[in-house]
């Protein structure tokens, strides 16, 4: 059963690991692989990657992305989100702290944070415009 907007827009606001896909090209499958990501229900999703990285190019060429994040224990739960690309900025120390603090222990953020380099790092903005999502556990 789909989820109400404001259960989509809680549940993907939730920390999961999601799955970013971008068009990889004619020939090609779409490049699809884990990211951490941030998002505030009605606000972008953003996810920060190396900005040399394969998914950083094919984002900046392609202009959007889609994201899929999943609860696999019961009941099985997604979210689907695709858009456009709104930003792309060099991420700042606040972005990474943020992001790192829904995925890392409290004690392991700082130093994670400490031992990255900021410069090599880009931003990623998406406006959401297509959603898709399930409870199979609300059948």
């Amino acid at each position: 059963m789909p989820l109400s907007v404001e259960d989509r827009e809680a549940f993907l606001a939730d920390s999961h690991i999601a799955a970013m896909a971008v068009d990889a090209g004619p020939g090609r499958a779409p490049l699809n692989v884990p990211v951490w990501y941030d998002y505030s229900p009605g606000g972008d999703v953003r996810f920060l990657t190396g900005a040399d990285s394969r998914k950083a190019v094919l984002v900046a060429k392609t202009g959007r992305f889609s994201l899929l994040a999943q609860r696999s224990s019961p009941t099985y739960r997604y979210v689907s989100v695709e858009g456009p690309v709104v930003r792309a900025d060099p991420t700042t120390v606040e972005e990474l702290t943020r992001i790192a603090a829904r995925y890392l222990a409290p004690e392991d953020v700082r130093g994670y944070v400490e031992s990255s380099d900021l410069s090599a790092l880009v931003t990623f903005r998406m406006r959401p415009e297509r959603w898709l999502s399930a409870d199979l556990g609300a059948l």
